[in-house]
């Protein structure tokens, strides 16, 4: 069974200047400012000709864009599989759809050229311009038919929009149709000034965003509409895990604030050997939590991810999931590798 990283990100090494091409600011693009080094930078002001100081997002290294540097870094830790998803800060929702359809299209090309230049080394998700679901369905149909992903990564809503949304449920149909996985990453988080320190926008915000896109997906009726849908959430699914006692307490308590047809939410977890009816990966980094994880999803749900090239990543993928002495061979295998593969509907490798 090979060692896959299914949550890995990847930037081309420049791109043409969406701020000139659109005329309105607010896209990122990378500074080069020597070698192996760039920052992302997010143009600001209210228009071509009348800009505001740049704003820088962050700092990132050649591994970010540089296949050949993956490659050196993944065999430095024992990965044979990254799957690629670009940068979420380029879901760029806030756009007018077609200017994020040309900048999504751009990227997931470079994906799939990536993915091309090195088969079986790393497998494509798209992204989509989730503001313009007609615009989003054809670039789904796209990605899966003509440049080969395996899927797509989706925020945990799209401009307020939670993912029950009836504005977003085609794309979620189109998924399921085409048989593509779709990874759930969270950006945009809740916030504002209270949450401007300490990082918390990543460290509070983001496990937040995705309890809402789960509770969204499963009380929402997506799964049930959808029973062949694959669909994942990062960051070991971020503080659902943690509140799924309170959150089961609440529906029990409080069954009126639910839909009436909603089913209990154990029901989508993993019982009496049955898997869980969605996926998580493992990046938990504490030991307690991923094994925490382990019964509510069942090893065949929880995917090594590792948020690689990142500072919140982990150093060396696999390593918590290696720590776990407890693990029989074919767990650690499942979450070393068999569930990323099942969740990209790909087969067992030998």
């Amino acid at each position: 069974m090979p060692v896959v990283d299914l949550h890995t990100h990847i930037l081309p090494e420049r791109w043409p200047d969406w701020t000139q091409r659109s005329g309105y600011p607010g896209w990122v693009y990378l500074e080069h400012h020597g070698p192996g080094c760039a920052r992302m930078m997010q143009t600001t002001g209210t228009a071509v000709g009348k800009p505001g100081p740049p704003k820088f997002f962050r700092e990132i290294q050649s591994n970010c864009w540089d296949p050949k540097v993956r490659l050196q870094e993944m065999a430095a830790c024992g990965v044979d599989v990254q799957v690629l998803s670009t940068v979420p800060v380029m879901f760029a929702h806030w756009a007018r759809p077609g200017d994020a359809l040309d900048l999504h299209r751009f990227l997931n090309d470079h994906i799939a050229g990536v993915c091309a230049a090195h088969k079986g080394r790393f497998y494509g998700l798209g992204v989509l311009p989730l503001q313009a679901p007609e615009l989003a369905c054809a670039e789904l149909e796209r990605c899966v038919r003509q440049l080969g992903l395996a899927g797509v990564q989706i925020g945990t809503h799209c401009n307020g929009l939670n993912l029950d949304a009836p504005e977003l449920r085609p794309v979620l149909a189109t998924a399921a149709r085409l048989n593509a996985s779709v990874f759930v990453h969270p950006w945009d988080m809740l916030g504002g000034d209270r949450l401007s320190k300490y990082w918390m926008p990543w460290l509070v915000g983001m496990p937040t965003e995705t309890t809402i896109a789960i509770m969204s997906v499963l009380f929402g009726g997506v799964l049930d509409a959808f029973p062949t849908l694959r669909i994942g959430f990062a960051h070991g699914g971020g503080s659902f895990p943690g509140t799924l006692g309170r959150i089961e307490h609440g529906q029990q308590a409080r069954p009126d604030l639910f839909p009436a047809d909603a089913s209990l939410v154990r029901a989508y977890l993993a019982q009496q050997g049955r898997p869980a009816r969605f996926y998580v990966d493992a990046l938990t980094h504490d030991a307690p939590a991923l094994r925490a994880l382990l019964p509510l999803f069942s090893p065949r749900r929880v995917a090594m991810g590792s948020d690689y090239p990142f500072p919140l990543g982990e150093d060396r993928p696999g390593s918590l999931i290696r720590s776990l002495p407890e693990l029989s061979d074919a767990d650690r295998a499942s979450l070393l590798g068999g569930a990323a593969l099942e969740f990209l509907g790909l087969p067992a490798m030998p």
